[in-house]
């Protein structure tokens, strides 16, 4: 019975997690996108803020993921931060660099979506896929099968196709964009070479360490909002000063750094599409823990249990591929129909098609061969 019930309720939060997944990427970088290129009256916001603002609502709300883990109890909850963070000096030091290159991997992804349209960016964007598995196989020793490394190629050919240059797609960018598309592509590339170490790294020091996902987002978060204000000081501290922190701040924007934060982007192992570690960050999983932790008694809790474990698994295996293609599709039809800065062209369609299948592909688990009767 309890087989059944855990069957049932799984297969219906895959669909809902591939839902919450679908549309968070592709509303994500459609508003980014949109709130970077709408032409409005006074300052634009500066993207520098977004960034810190972003990080301060991380913090917020795994703090709240731990007060719900301490049993609502304030003392337990400063016990725990107090122990596993305060006490622990070195162990919080750690995180400094991943959260460094994920601050810079934020900014860049602005600059990105303000010289590229959304359908280009979601495909480039998607060597992230490669950046991550050669950081894996180099830092973690970790092995790729063919079928990965089949992908990865397929993976570098469909993005060359994207990027190739055409007339017809020269001069609609030309004509619909006012951003540089080498300035974006750059700032792609960039995040994702920054996008595969810190999440390597990341994922090195949880393996080596026994602390929550929770605090270790803390700590991420943390040292995330310094290196996000010293940017904001460095770069855009005289705008700061003229015209204020919150500087065309509007519901738009708020949309976009609330998408922004609960991106699930920690982050791709060597030898799926999405870890659990990548996956428990993300909104889906969020609402999934909520309610394993709301279970009225400990048979509903462990059902609860039964039911992540099996999204999970399946995240890694398809979920992501089905999330990454839709939101390739949704993004060109949006950019296209909606957006209008982004004329498709047949190369552009063959490189899409193309990374869509690297992505499935890299995600392949062949099922091993039964083992041969002995005599």
């Amino acid at each position: 019975m309890q087989d059944s019930e855990s069957q049932a309720m799984s297969a219906n939060l895959k669909y809902l997690s591939l839902g919450i997944l679908v549309f968070q990427t592709t509303s994500l970088v459609l508003t980014m996108r949109y709130s970077r290129t709408l032409k409005e009256e006074g300052p634009r916001y500066l993207s520098s803020t977004a960034v810190v603002i972003a990080e301060l609502l991380k913090i917020m709300a795994c703090i709240l993921l731990v007060y719900k883990d301490s049993k609502c109890n304030f003392r337990a909850l400063n016990r725990v931060l107090h122990d596993e963070i305060l006490n622990k000096p070195m162990e919080t030091l750690k995180l400094a660099i991943p959260s460094g290159i994920y601050t810079l991997q934020n900014n860049l992804l602005y600059v990105a979506l303000s010289n590229l349209d959304a359908a280009t960016y979601q495909v480039t964007y998607q060597l992230k896929i490669l950046t991550t598995a050669l950081f894996s196989v180099s830092m973690l020793s970790k092995k790729l099968g063919v079928y990965q490394w089949l992908s990865l190629v397929i993976l570098m050919t469909g993005v060359a196709f994207v990027q190739w240059p055409s007339d017809s797609q020269a001069a609609a960018t030309k004509e619909l964009s006012a951003g540089s598309q080498f300035v974006g592509l750059m700032a792609v590339l960039i995040a994702c070479f920054s996008s595969g170490f810190a999440g390597v790294y990341f994922e090195k020091i949880l393996k080596e360490t026994k602390q929550s996902v929770w605090i270790r987002n803390i700590q991420l978060g943390f040292f995330g909002s310094i290196f996000g204000l010293m940017g904001v000081y460095i770069y855009d501290g005289e705008l700061v000063s003229q015209n204020g922190f919150f500087q065309g701040y509007n519901k738009l924007t708020w949309i976009v750094v609330m998408l922004q934060r609960f991106e699930p982007a920690r982050r791709p192992r060597a030898n799926c599409n999405f870890s659990a570690p990548a996956l428990i960050c993300s909104t889906p999983m969020i609402i999934l823990t909520y309610l394993q932790s709301s279970a009225k008694d400990n048979k509903d809790k462990a059902l609860g249990g039964l039911v992540i474990a099996a999204v999970i698994k399946y995240a890694d295996n398809i979920l992501k591929g089905f999330a990454t293609s839709l939101s390739i599709i949704l993004s060109t039809l949006i950019s296209y129909f909606w957006l209008q800065d982004f004329v498709p062209t047949s190369v552009f369609f063959l490189g899409a098609v193309l990374v869509i299948a690297a992505t499935f592909l890299y995600g392949y688990d062949p099922k091993p061969a039964g083992n041969p009767t002995k005599a």
